[in-house]
């Protein structure tokens, strides 16, 4: 496929993940955006949803159109569910039958554990999945998923992940793990409906106990490195459109020192090309930032060691490394692509 145009689909094309795959794959060298769908914007054009992308020369040819209009433009090869959580399970009977690959955005088919399912995805509990989804982290994963249906991780959990996962690969840290995860506006969606005067100079509680990312990263970290962690997981909300930091409190077992926390987490994420460690922090302004990530498909990550006790810190745009640049890095590895192309590397700041 690496020769011929990625025939693609976006489901759920009006929502700010949707929009923001748009995009991405608009600079694509490798993709035809065949088919975008949107129920309520339906007819419209992208850049009239997008205000932001009408100015692309393409984006006044491109129409959002119905779901049930799909089997029109015939097979795609990859279609991107974008869809608000509780949606797909119902819809992808119709998208399996005229997509070769879907890769999930959303939470609906990340869990395997019936109890959590039934817990924080009731709707999807209520319409199982004709087939298994892989959950697929590009540079975590052993290998490169052959399943037809994948699933991406969600955008709070990756960054806690990839915070965490070098101490637990390595049996560095015991299993008591305490996590402060904040997240911009975005991540709530465009149909949020916080109202900004709420948001704008404020920090608040999003939730404290229960967060249904806290159960995918014990998932996710159990099946990469074996450890089955006993997470507190809390998340607050910034006064940002875009980003997440996460910061994650770890004790050291007995005899680790400094020396082998930083080897491992070198060791971890060499040669990944959008995950960066950040090289022995010593001032605020080395460790990972929102401004250092936002607008690009990188995540930083750094580490600091004092006695038993350490703090790991990850940063990365929640669009693009936490949702749809992710899901692109997927799709470009999947079709034989270097898994850079098309993706940003570097922020967008002021």
């Amino acid at each position: 496929m690496a020769d011929q145009k990625i025939r693609v689909a976006v489901i759920g094309a009006s929502g700010y993940t949707g929009g923001e795959v748009i995009r991405l794959l608009l600079e694509h060298p490798g993709v035809e955006l065949a088919f975008l769908s949107a129920e309520r914007n339906a007819g419209a054009t992208v850049g009239s949803v997008h205000p932001w992308l009408r100015n692309h020369p393409r984006a006044g040819s491109l129409t959002l159109r119905p779901l049930a209009q799909l089997a029109e433009v015939g097979p795609v090869d990859v279609a991107f569910g974008c869809l608000p959580t509780g949606t797909l399970p119902e819809q992808l009977p119709l998208i399996a039958d005229n997509a070769k690959r879907v890769l999930n955005l959303g939470g609906d088919f990340r869990l395997r554990d019936g109890d959590d399912v039934r817990t924080h995805y009731p709707r999807t509990a209520a319409n199982p999945p004709s087939e298994d989804f892989a959950y697929y982290i590009p540079e975590l994963s052993p290998e490169v998923p052959q399943e037809r249906f994948i699933s991406l991780p969600g955008c709070m959990a990756v960054t806690t992940i990839y915070a965490l996962y070098p101490m637990f690969a390595a049996s560095l840290a015991t299993d008591r793990v305490v996590v402060d995860a904040k997240t911009g506006s975005t991540g709530s969606g465009r149909g949020g409906g916080e109202p900004h005067a709420e948001r704008s100079g404020n920090i608040r509680v999003h939730k404290l106990h229960g967060h249904r990312h806290a159960p995918e990263v014990q998932q996710a970290i159990a099946d990469l490195t074996g450890a089955a962690v006993d997470l507190r997981f809390s998340t607050h909300s910034l006064d940002v459109s875009r980003g997440i930091m996460v910061t994650a409190y770890t004790e050291l077992r007995d005899g680790v020192t400094a020396l082998d926390v930083k080897r491992a987490y070198a060791k971890a994420y060499l040669g990944k090309p959008f995950v960066r460690v950040r090289p022995a922090p010593k001032a605020a302004q080395d460790f990972p930032m929102l401004k250092a990530v936002v607008g690009s498909n990188v995540a930083e990550v750094a580490v600091a060691v004092r006695g038993d006790q350490c703090v790991a810190v990850a940063a990365l745009d929640n669009l693009i490394k936490g949702a749809a640049g992710q899901a692109i890095q997927a799709m470009n590895l999947i079709s034989g692509l270097d898994e850079t192309t098309g993706l940003p590397t570097t922020a967008v700041s002021p």
